[in-house]
């Protein structure tokens, strides 16, 4: 899973803070947002093979990966205002396309509603915010006492956690685990994830008042916007689509058959596919 010479992460400094990121390849900025607890490396496949054609850009979330976190509580709109003040910083002055998986997503969306001359297409993959349902595993997160315990790190966990992601258990390899444990120990990672997951949600599931404010929001937009799912993701389930549909009746969408949390990953070239067609269509920014 290393990152072939010319496409390794490097760093830069955002609101006084080292941020980790990739930039490769020419022409419309895409910006690449991986999910909780995840880093840019979730994106690699995407990065590899939208860097013909694109100026991709993948960045570790503040507190995950190779990113410092923030000074404040890391929140839904902190987060997306961290996007746009990293695009200030390596000197993206045009709409980008934004592809966001998971909380990612919902990132994503929060920027494009806050700071819409920023964003030229949204397309969501497997995002926050669209339904209530969330893995139990996040849910009990929300609760301080258990959240002490469970985001210990442990091989376990990390194990656990890989086997909830993907569909196909080919993807659950010892690298993959060991990478997933490196990212739990770095030494802010726990306080970011229990912000994040206390901010988004309850043990009861994910609060209505930020999706559905969020939501309505995004659907005012004009902004193309494509959502895509995988029919088995155990984190967030696939009836979300349904939901995406129905709040943003203008969004193409699409289902991946035997497919888990990260189409990105396990749907790599359909995914692009998708994602060029889809960019080609008449989400194309204007030229500048």
């Amino acid at each position: 899973m290393s990152a072939p010479a010319g496409l390794r992460p490097r760093h830069v400094t955002v609101d006084g803070r080292r941020v980790r990121h990739r930039v490769d390849g020419a022409g419309p900025p895409v910006v690449l947002l991986h999910g909780i607890g995840r880093s840019l490396r979730d994106f690699t496949d995407q990065h590899e093979l939208l860097t013909h054609g694109f100026r991709v850009h993948s960045v570790d979330l503040p507190g995950h990966g190779g990113s410092l976190p923030m000074a404040g509580p890391a929140t839904l709109p902190a987060l997306a205002r961290f996007v746009g003040r990293y695009l200030d910083a390596v000197g993206v002055d045009r709409p980008a396309h934004l592809v966001g998986n998971s909380l990612g997503g919902a990132v994503a969306m929060r920027l494009a509603v806050a700071e819409p001359s920023r964003v030229a297409s949204l397309a969501l993959v497997d995002s926050a915010g669209f339904g209530r349902e969330v893995t139990v595993a996040l849910r009990l997160l929300a609760v301080r006492p258990l959240a002490r315990v469970l985001l210990r790190p442990s091989r376990a966990v990390a194990r656990r956690t890989e086997r909830a992601i993907f569909h196909d258990p080919g993807y659950v390899t010892d690298e993959r685990i060991a990478y997933a444990l490196e990212l739990a120990r770095q030494p802010y990672a726990a306080r970011v994830m229990a912000e994040i997951v206390r901010d988004l949600g309850t043990a009861g599931g994910v609060r209505p008042q930020w999706r559905d404010e969020l939501l309505a929001e995004v659907a005012r937009l004009d902004v193309p916007v494509l959502v895509v799912w995988g029919d088995r993701d155990l984190i967030l389930p696939a009836a979300h689509l349904d939901a995406a549909r129905a709040r943003l009746p203008r969004a193409r969408t699409h289902l991946f058959a035997d497919c888990g949390h990260m189409p990105q990953i396990e749907r790599a070239d359909e995914l692009h596919r998708m994602l060029r067609e889809f960019w080609s269509a008449g989400a194309a920014p204007p030229a500048g």
